[in-house]
């Protein structure tokens, strides 16, 4: 898979991806990330990717013309990739979206500044546009390495366990369930005995059941979006009145 990414601020992507699994799996070759500075597509004395708004305004608006170069010259070099636009205007961006991103040849990020792009990059150069929330950041550099990072996990070889990935929240449409290790009491908390009993049948349910509970409890419009089995509907339909007794005593 290869990243690229538009920018005015390259340098933003260097230190994130030394790090950590993306830095190891950039350093094996299991995907790239091109950071490409957009003044080098720009023309003029002053390498100009901004003007002020028609029709008057606050700010600056990024030109189409340096975009249009640059989005063109990555095509050539991988005519398959998709365009990417970084915007709060833009569909929120979700483990669906990641799984479905994963199995692209390669993805072009533009990350934009000031008051956003000029119309026309949306309606000629877009195949699609994300946001990460209801809220604004001073750029598109922090959502492109969120969306890289959460599309990686899903290329083969860049976990070190690719079943990792499949358990996550959100994987399923749920929230992953509670994970514990060593040592078995904490702070006078123990883990859970079923975790220690060696049936895997039993903790399989249990964990099964600890994700209802748990996607009930903190995030219940998930409940309305997944196609439960009605093993899950049974499970559910216990759990709910047995946790709303616990809260009442």
């Amino acid at each position: 898979m290869i990243f690229d990414v538009l920018t005015l601020f390259p340098g933003m992507f260097e230190s994130p991806l030394q790090e950590s699994i993306l830095g190891r799996a950039i350093k094996q070759q299991l995907l790239q990330v091109r950071a490409h500075n957009l003044r080098n597509w720009a023309e003029g004395k002053h390498l100009t990717t901004d003007d002020t708004p028609y029709g008057g305004g606050d700010g600056m608006v990024m030109k189409p013309e340096p975009i249009a170069r640059a989005v063109a010259e990555l095509k050539r070099r991988s005519p398959r990739s998709k365009v990417l636009l970084m915007t709060p205007q833009g569909i929120p961006f979700n483990q669906q979206h990641a799984k479905e991103l994963a199995r692209e040849e390669g993805l072009i990020f533009l990350c934009g500044r000031y008051e956003g792009f000029d119309e026309r990059v949306r309606q000629s150069l877009v195949d699609a546009e994300y946001s990460l929330g209801d809220f604004v950041l001073t750029g598109g550099e922090l959502p492109a390495m969120v969306m890289i990072d959460a599309i990686s996990r899903y290329l083969p070889g860049v976990l070190g366990c690719q079943g990792s990935a499949e358990t996550d929240s959100f994987s399923d449409g749920l929230l992953e369930y509670p994970q514990y290790t060593r040592p078995a009491v904490f702070d006078g908390m123990e883990v859970p005995p079923v975790l220690l009993s060696g049936d895997h049948g039993k903790i399989a349910r249990w964990r099964r059941e600890q994700q209802l509970l748990r996607t009930w409890q903190r995030r219940p419009e998930l409940l309305e979006q997944v196609d439960l089995s009605e093993e899950d509907k049974r499970l559910l339909a216990k759990l709910k009145p047995a946790t709303a007794s616990k809260n009442t005593t």
